[in-house]
């Protein structure tokens, strides 16, 4: 699940630690589940808006709005693990793969409402070493009652000094949104419950102390004089909200937060920060989104945003030196996630898989994303993952997964394959809409698809309730010409109505009506 956290949701944690020691603990709800194994075996993922992709070989883990789904067979077809035994429809928020013990993890969470506004409950981490046919399932780490003291550095002489830390004991605003791995280790980024490591395979977690904002390094031999509280506070707050890791090697880990980039060299004893303020040559931002190393070029990347300065801005920031000195590309541009393809880079982001071949001197979009065999193509900017195999790059977006194959290793160049959730038009008198039942929180679109039998038309698209009262007009008159096998229909709904308001639950129709005298007419089912 793309990391969607705004700067409200830091601002309402202090509502979320308070209620750590509250028995009144908000209601939430969760469908049934049933299906020990995986659901289904297809040509296409189940869900749309691909959030996350690990490759492993021919293996291909991705993270759909209809959660996990996995090929074997380089994208010939596919499982799907939503509505099962381990993980029911629980939302997906990061995979990972383990290759010091082959092993590929997955955490789980969906949102509750706590006093009218939204907040993210973790359910747990999930692991498997036989592709999926067994999970061994661990619960959404959290402290004991009376959890709260480090043992850390020295203290005017004394043997034992103490940091206080508030012990997080709910698993509300406890997500874990990253993973990563270094030998006999696993470290999990989890917001308010911080930066935690387990060395047995998550029977037990370590929470790991980090820099307080103030101080932009920790090490044992310090004099300790701060806490461990990740809520507002005169020492700050910002960098104990932990949201992306990466292991650089064997021994370097590096840890994102809201507060800048932390870099341990020696298993999360000690740490140096960075971030917009304290070097030369800085981060764009100290809002760390996503963290990913490339081994071949010895670089890392960061998705560094605006968290609270106005000095701050959104980009991609990257270092070869460890940090040393850092370089910042792509400006203002909202960049999600990293995927590498051999050396080079592809930073995705709302408006496009951008790619870079020279440490991002340069960027390179693909010109279209077109699958010839179908007609099918994409046609919306926004693109949350990459990764590659072989010969081929993967892409996801918030329209399908896709694919291309390269040829001869030219940047783009190659053939298209486009996994799109949606069934086919396979008549001129038929019509599609997707994904259905649509979440215009999970989803964010409602796409149309039809058939103009392949004659320029004049169409129009309206939205009614179930009492066919009014909600909106998508396209009035707008010429139009698909074949019946062709590509969707570029119309898209994001459940509002026409006053910008997002529709309550429920059913509604569609109607698309072409000026040839054919109609289409259909039902949505709107689920938050």
């Amino acid at each position: 699940m793309i990391k969607k956290v705004t700067l409200q949701t830091i601002f309402s944690l202090f509502i979320c630690i308070s209620i750590s020691y509250s028995q009144n603990l908000p209601k939430y709800y969760k469908l049934d589940h049933h299906s020990a194994l995986a659901k289904i075996n297809d040509s296409s993922p189940s869900g749309n808006d691909v959030e996350d992709i690990v490759t492993i070989g021919d293996t291909i883990w991705i993270v759909t709005a209809k959660g996990l789904n996995m090929s074997t067979d380089n994208g010939n077809s596919w499982k799907s693990f939503y509505d099962t035994e381990t993980f029911g429809t629980e939302g997906i928020y990061t995979i990972g793969y383990d290759k010091y013990n082959k092993t590929f993890w997955a955490s789980t969470g969906h949102t509750i409402d706590f006093q009218g506004s939204p907040l993210p409950k973790g359910t747990g981490l999930h692991y498997t070493t036989d592709n999926g046919n067994k999970w061994t399932n661990i619960p959404q780490p959290v402290d004991s009652t009376y959890d709260s003291l480090f043992v850390y550095g020295i203290n005017n002489g004394v043997d034992l000094p103490e940091v206080h830390a508030l012990p997080i004991v709910v698993t509300e605003q406890n997500v874990t949104y990253d993973i990563a791995f270094t030998p006999g280790t696993v470290w999990i980024t989890s917001w308010s419950s911080g930066l935690r490591k387990s060395t047995d395979m998550g029977k037990t977690w370590q929470r790991v102390l980090l820099p307080p904002d103030y101080l932009n390094s920790i090490k044992p031999t310090d004099t300790v004089k701060f806490s461990l509280i990740p809520q507002r506070g005169d020492e700050g707050y910002l960098n104990y909200l932990a949201f992306s890791v990466a292991s650089a090697n064997d021994s370097t880990v590096y840890a994102g937060t809201v507060a800048g980039i932390n870099k341990s060299t020696d298993n999360g004893v000690s740490w140096q920060k960075f971030n917009n303020k304290n070097q030369n040559g800085t981060i764009s931002g100290n809002w760390v989104k996503a963290l990913k190393y490339n081994s071949l070029t010895k670089t890392l990347w960061a998705a560094t945003w605006r968290a609270e300065d106005n000095s701050e801005f959104n980009g991609v920031s990257s270092t070869s030196d460890g940090g040393n000195t850092w370089n910042v590309f792509l400006k203002d541009e909202n960049v999600w996630n990293f995927g590498f393809k051999g050396k080079d880079v592809i930073a995705t982001g709302d408006y496009g898989p951008f790619r870079s071949s020279n440490e991002g001197r340069s960027w390179i979009l693909p010109t279209s994303i077109y699958d010839k065999n179908t007609g099918v193509s994409f046609s919306i900017n926004s693109f949350y993952a990459a990764a590659s195999n072989g010969s081929s790059v993967w892409l996801g977006s918030g329209q399908g997964l896709a694919k291309i194959t390269e040829t001869d290793n030219q940047m783009w160049v190659g053939d298209w394959k486009l996994f799109v959730a949606s069934q086919a038009v396979t008549a001129g008198t038929q019509a599609y809409v997707y994904p259905n039942p649509f979440s215009p929180q999970i989803d964010e679109k409602l796409i149309f698809k039809y058939s103009t039998n392949g004659k320029e038309a004049s169409v129009t698209i309206r939205i009614y309730d179930f009492g066919m009262n009014y909600i909106r007009t998508l396209i009035q008159n707008a010429p139009r010409n698909f074949n019946v096998d062709s590509g969707i229909e570029p119309v898209t709904w994001n459940g509002k109505d026409d006053g910008g308001n997002i529709v309550p639950d429920g059913v509604y129709f569609y109607s698309i009506d072409l000026n040839n005298g054919s109609k289409y007419f259909g039902k949505i089912l709107v689920v938050k």
